[in-house]
């Protein structure tokens, strides 16, 4: 049975809902902290999150490897991260890292 043009173009791809549902996470994440790593410079990004705008994060950087990209307010991209862990009252905590 073949699907019309117009009942095709009621579905979510899979990767329309994977990217809306990673979008929700650090929406209703806000104010906590979290781990990013990125496949590109700078590679790790510690901080917390202040807002979520679209599909990008407001980070507000407590540490990275390089100590000039610290103590500032990041947009990052939520599809250029390539794993995370947001810090719950449940979980683990992310060690906060001196020099």
């Amino acid at each position: 049975m073949a699907i019309s043009d117009q009942e095709r173009d009621s579905f979510q791809s899979i990767n329309d809902i994977h990217d809306e549902g990673l979008v929700d996470l650090f929406r209703v994440n806000k104010g906590r902290r979290v781990f990013m790593l990125m496949p590109n410079y700078p590679f790790i990004f510690i901080g917390k999150i202040l807002d979520v705008i679209d599909d990008m994060v407001l980070l507000d950087v407590e540490t990275s490897q390089f100590p000039a990209l610290e103590k500032v307010k990041w947009h990052i991209h939520i599809h250029n991260i390539e794993v995370f862990y947001i810090e719950k009252s449940t979980g683990p905590r992310i060690p906060r890292l001196k020099d």
